[in-house]
């Protein structure tokens, strides 16, 4: 990748897909050339959250809300310690910011981090080629990056693709680091961060809880060296297929009979330590509007996303697993997908999507509460 962040709003930019359909643009953020994974993200607000989750990493996300950047970039949203995307693909990015927490544009966040982005191009001529077409790798370059669309369709092409990608541990914190509850201590969790959202601790110490956050690779005599009375696996980036280490981390867990919760990549490694597959999906959901319902209660949830894999499970019968007894409690009402697992002889459940939503929506929120039941509980 190379960047400068000197005059992007002049630069020209071209973003190339793998298949060879491209589009004409500004530079917006830093100039260059950035490669990843193209999708796309339904949400009208919340762009710093995105921005900065983890789970991004080695994606090109395209906005389909029109206009982006509107409300600036401040320092109390972000959800890590940096931006994650690889690029950022916009329509209409907004001249001027105006809200009182804005503390710079987002283009000059976008640059002072180095990340190439696009603007002024058909985001939704690019979403329902995505739709069509499936995610796929993609290009973005401006400035003196741009030249022959062949020489760069074949740049694309050399790029990795997400399936196959291994990147837990590229975005996990290296050290263990402690969230202490608010108020009165009630519980101990240890987190095992595999992409981990700052908001999502902070939803479990909303509730009590001591968040002991481990590494990625941490090992099962270290999750139980904090004493806890749960175990949650966090979301994160890349192909399920390749998290063999969590994998048999929570399967040392679900020994245990420890209360578990797992979120987004969470729920992906419950899947596979059952012995369910995974799979990916052709687009992917991604945004804060994806219709959820809960089939334990029948209620519907408006809920936030992003994930491109899934887990590969019965919806019509509850299965028999090394554990116990599965069974499908949440599914996508768009798509039928499978968004959350739970063990029906032990206190383990998990979701596809992110009830932590710092940009909301907050219907998912009393998942952060089913955990606490659960730690409340006698053990099974």
């Amino acid at each position: 990748m190379t960047i400068s962040t000197r005059g992007a709003g002049k630069a020209p930019a071209v973003l190339v897909l793998e298949d060879g359909r491209s589009f004409r643009g500004r530079a917006y953020g830093a100039v260059g050339e950035t490669f990843g994974e193209a999708v796309f993200s339904t949400g009208m607000t919340g762009y710093q959250e995105t921005l900065t989750d983890p789970s991004y990493h080695r994606q090109v996300v395209v906005m389909t809300a029109p206009h982006v950047g509107n409300t600036g970039v401040n320092d109390e949203d972000p959800e890590s310690k940096q931006i994650w995307v690889s690029g950022y693909v916009v329509r209409d990015p907004a001249r001027v910011p105006s809200n009182w927490r804005s503390r710079r544009t987002l283009d000059e966040e976008l640059a002072s981090q180095g990340v190439v982005g696009i603007s002024g191009i058909d985001t939704r001529a690019l979403t329902r080629h995505l739709r069509e077409r499936g995610a796929m790798r993609v290009g973005i370059f401006s400035g003196n990056a741009v030249e022959d669309e062949g020489v760069l369709l074949a740049k694309v092409r050399q790029a990795p693709e997400m399936s196959g990608a291994d990147l837990a541990a590229e975005v996990a914190t290296k050290e263990a680091y402690v969230v202490p509850a608010v108020g009165t201590k009630k519980y101990t969790v240890a987190a095992i961060d595999l992409g981990i959202k700052g908001m999502t601790p902070h939803r479990m110490a909303e509730r009590g809880i001591e968040v002991h956050v481990l590494p990625a690779t941490a090992t099962l005599d270290e999750v139980y060296a904090v004493k806890p009375d749960g175990v949650f696996f966090s979301n994160g980036p890349g192909d399920p297929s390749t998290a063999d280490h969590p994998v048999a981390l929570m399967r040392g867990v679900l020994e245990r009979r420890t209360p578990l919760f797992g979120i987004c990549f969470g729920n992906q490694i419950l899947g596979r330590a059952l012995g369910f597959g995974t799979y990916k999906l052709k687009y992917g959901h991604r945004g804060i509007n994806q219709p959820v319902q809960d089939r334990t209660t029948g209620k519907v949830e408006v809920t936030a996303h992003n994930h491109g894999f899934a887990v590969d499970a019965p919806l019509d019968k509850v299965s028999d697993t090394a554990f116990g007894r599965a069974e499908v409690s949440h599914v996508c009402l768009n798509d039928q997908v499978v968004e959350g697992l739970q063990l029906l002889d032990q206190p383990a459940f998990s979701v596809q999507y992110h009830p932590e939503a710092a940009a909301g929506p907050h219907d998912a929120a009393y998942l952060f509460d089913r955990f606490v039941t659960l730690m409340e509980g006698p053990r099974a």
